[in-house]
């Protein structure tokens, strides 16, 4: 069995080695260059006529690239057999660190397969610029180099191959150092920064240089780097001093450290080589070395122990300076010091009875201190003058007893205005040169309660928007003191003296420590649009002082009442109505009109009306504005003997607020229309007779009221101001609902809160908030702030 099977296997092996034979056939290699970056579609080369093969089987027999990349650089054309680039080749993407770049290609033919091999060389073009690792390179380099020391520098990179490489370096011009270029295998070329001449740090301490780097290409393309060169110091240099010769005088007994004279030398090299000591020479008289001294780092020579003009007038002191190199150098420089006999004993100032603090409400000549001042010297070296600062409110007084004074005051003090004075007091002896000493006192002035409280704003002007929450904080006012502690504490009260102008303090309640005021109601626009009261600041002083601010509060109104139908009203209260009119009526007729009012100001209170509801809408309009209901067209047989309208009223606000109204139009035959107003006249009569007695009691009225109101007029005008003149918004011809105007004037500000159509005859400008309109001031700056309220109502009633 075993046997039988493997000879069936090798059968079967025979069978494929002749398929393979006849339907298999390798032809040769094919080879084509292009350059990189090359576009897209351009043509290689003809595969189908370089290699022979038959360009009208190359469809049927499927001729291909095999490629595993799902987007191949290449593709052929199976109807020609033109070898063409599929996407832009980057050389050194696909050839990267390879001095030559040759991409394979697989071509394949089916029936019978034959398999071709493609080598497309990729020739490089020079698209990159050489790049330096880093920016700046820095070099140290000591001044001790010899001409000829080399120094490598890092070299740019190429990704560019060939020619196109990094071909050579320069160096920007410069008098120390020159640039070898040196080739090594595998790197390429390798740049070298070479010393031309020795280098000196103190004349040039570092070198800036540029060098770069040029590839082959035509135009080159270059890239540079900056090349920092430190030069590092030695010692060359010894300490050289400021000056020739060193000469200065100092009086008997100077104190103790008082420093004599310095001397300064510098060295022109750096770190420890450039520091400099200084010392005595150890060659000078141990009893000069007792007197002074010498630090070794200022080089200043100071006072040692007391000196004596009596017992040597002049001294000659050697100086040394030593740099701090590993071999130090030294430069030897004298100085001579001459003593003065001089006047060596100064005043003493003793000051007694002092009283540190004062009153700022002192009198002028109150007494601060007694001052006593001694001087050990005799005869006229002896005698002492007194004197203080300037710009004080204080003086010396002399005393009766030699060599005393007083201080006292000499003009009102303000601690406000200084609290704190430091007071030098100055003796000075007659000698020659004279000697004085100083001494200063501070003296503090305490305060009294000589100011009030002083309120940031007066008056302050709030506006509150009306529904706000009772307990909560609306506002505050600030007070302030320019005195201190319990003099500076302030507390605020509301001042509830039950005037006509703090009558609405009750509903307010102050925080006595911080000043905010809290409401204890929810204000309502419609009730109070504007209220005033006083708020008392009283500080803790001893007397306490106060004063007071009037505080005008503004209320704003926001959309919180809805649309109030007045007409059509039934008899039950509803908003609901019936309107008879005959079938021959034209368009344009006027049904009725509906009548609403809003309680709300401005927008808030601005009326549109829309049909939410109609039978018919080719038969009835409405005005959005005036709410009357008009007909559009006469009426036909077939129209409907009623008619139901829905009218839906809305105000402005965010939040619109609405209400409906519903009207029942009845259509009746003219004959039938004029009988029900036979039927009505009788009732009319008696209707328009009592109506006419009204009207005339009204107009009556109205006249007396007018006759008052043009006296009062005069008298007003008689009064005030010529160049006043208050401004109301009247809105004419406007047929709508009932609407309002607010007038008042707060601080240097008109305000006017208005309803439809606002901008008529006003002016916004900044400052205006929501239906506040501010007003522009023609009043002069300097007349008195008065506020103006004036309430205008307006209706307009048009009877059918």
């Amino acid at each position: 069995m075993e046997q039988r099977d493997f000879k069936h296997q090798t059968r079967g092996c025979l069978v494929g080695c002749v398929v393979a034979v006849l339907f298999w056939s390798v032809a040769t290699a094919q080879r084509y260059s292009i350059s990189e970056e090359v576009n897209e579609g351009t043509v290689v080369g003809n595969i189908a006529k370089d290699l022979g093969l038959d360009k009208g089987t190359l469809k049927n027999r499927k001729y291909r690239i095999v490629s595993g990349d799902a987007h191949p650089h290449f593709r052929v054309n199976q109807n020609d057999g033109i070898l063409y680039v599929n996407r832009k080749i980057d050389r050194e993407e696909v050839c990267e660190h390879s001095s030559s770049c040759v991409i394979n290609l697989k071509t394949v033919l089916e029936n019978p397969l034959e398999v071709h091999y493609v080598e497309v060389e990729i020739m490089d073009i020079n698209d990159h610029s050489p790049i330096f690792p880093d920016k700046e390179n820095t070099l140290e380099i000591s001044e001790s180099a010899l001409p000829g020391a080399r120094f490598q520098v890092q070299p740019a990179q190429d990704l560019d191959s060939g020619q196109f490489s990094v071909q050579q370096y320069k160096l920007s011009q410069n008098d120390n150092f020159r640039l070898e270029v040196k080739e090594k295998r595998g790197v390429g070329k390798i740049p070298t920064l070479v010393v031309k001449q020795s280098l000196d740090r103190e004349k040039a301490g570092s070198h800036a240089l540029i060098m770069t780097a040029l590839d082959g290409g035509k135009p080159p393309k270059s890239g540079t780097v900056s090349i920092l060169v430190k030069v590092l110091d030695v010692n060359d240099n010894a300490p050289v001093f400021s000056k020739e010769i060193y000469s200065v005088t100092v009086k008997e007994n100077a104190p103790i450290g008082t420093v004599v004279i310095q001397v300064n030398a510098t060295d022109s090299d750096e770190g420890p080589n450039g520091d400099v000591v200084y010392q005595f020479s150890k060659s000078m008289n141990k009893n000069i070395l007792k007197l002074f001294n010498v630090n070794e780092l200022t080089g200043e020579i100071t006072v040692k122990n007391s000196i004596d003009y009596e017992e040597n007038d002049e001294f000659e002191i050697e100086i040394l300076a030593s740099d701090k190199g590993i071999a130090p150098l030294t430069t030897e420089m004298g100085v001579s010091i001459k003593i003065v006999d001089v006047n060596d004993n100064i005043p003493e100032i003793e000051v007694t009875s002092f009283s540190s603090s004062i009153p700022e409400d002192s009198r002028p000549g109150t007494t601060v201190a007694l001052i006593s001042v001694n001087d050990l010297d005799s005869g006229l070296i002896g005698q002492v003058i007194c004197s203080l600062n300037a710009d004080v409110p204080f003086i010396l007084s002399p005393s009766l007893k030699d060599k005393m004074f007083s201080l006292v005051t000499k003009s009102p003090l303000d601690r406000e205005i200084q609290s704190h004075y430091d007071l030098k007091i100055t003796a000075k002896d007659t000698g020659q040169p004279p000697l004085s000493s100083e001494k200063t006192i501070s003296v503090v002035v305490s305060d009294v309660n000589d100011n009030k409280p002083e309120f940031s704003l007066s008056p302050y002007t709030f506006y509150v928007t009306e529904g706000n929450n009772a307990g909560v904080s609306l506002f505050s006012v600030t007070a302030s003191d320019c005195d201190e502690n319990e003099n500076a504490r302030i507390s605020y009260q509301v001042n509830r003296d039950g005037g006509e102008h703090n009558k609405f303090t009750s509903f307010l309640n102050i925080n006595s420590d911080s000043g905010e005021i809290i409401a204890l109601k929810s204000f309502d626009f419609e009730t109070l649009k504007t209220f005033q009261f006083q708020v008392v600041a009283t500080d803790s002083g001893t007397p306490p002082l106060s004063n007071n601010v009037t505080v005008n509060v503004f209320i704003l109104d926001q959309n919180d009442n809805a649309p109030v139908i007045l007409y059509p009203l039934s008899s039950n209260g509803s908003a609901e109505g019936v309107e008879e009119i005959p079938r021959n009526v034209n368009a344009g007729h006027l049904v009725t009109k509906v009548r609403a009012y809003d309680a709300d100001l401005g927008y808030n209170g601005w009326l549109l009306f829309s049909l939410q509801e109609v039978t018919d809408h080719s038969l009835f309009g409405l005005d959005r504005y005036t709410g009357q209901i008009r007909t559009l067209r006469s009426f036909t047989e077939t129209d409907e003997a009623e008619h139901k309208l829905v009218i839906l009223v809305k105000d402005n606000g965010n939040v619109s607020l609405s209400a409906t109204a519903t009207v029942i139009v009845k259509l009746v035959e003219p004959k039938e229309a004029f009988a029900a107003s036979d039927v009505k006249s009788p009732a009319l009569d008696d209707e328009d007779n009592n109506v006419t007695f009204y009207l005339m009691i009204t107009l009556g009225a109205v006249s007396v009221l007018f006759l008052i109101s043009i006296i009062v007029l005069i008298a007003m005008q008689c009064t005030k101001s010529t160049d006043y003149t208050s401004k109301y918004l009247q809105e004419t011809n406007y047929d709508g609902t009932l609407c309002h105007s607010i007038q008042y004037r707060s601080g240097d500000k008109r305000y006017m809160l208005v309803g439809p159509r606002m901008s008529i005859g006003s002016t916004i400008v900044p400052g205006s908030h929501a239906n506040t309109l501010v007003l522009p001031d023609r009043r002069r700056a300097s007349e008195e702030v008065s506020c103006l309220y004036q309430t205008q109502y307006c209706s307009n009633v048009k009877t059918t």
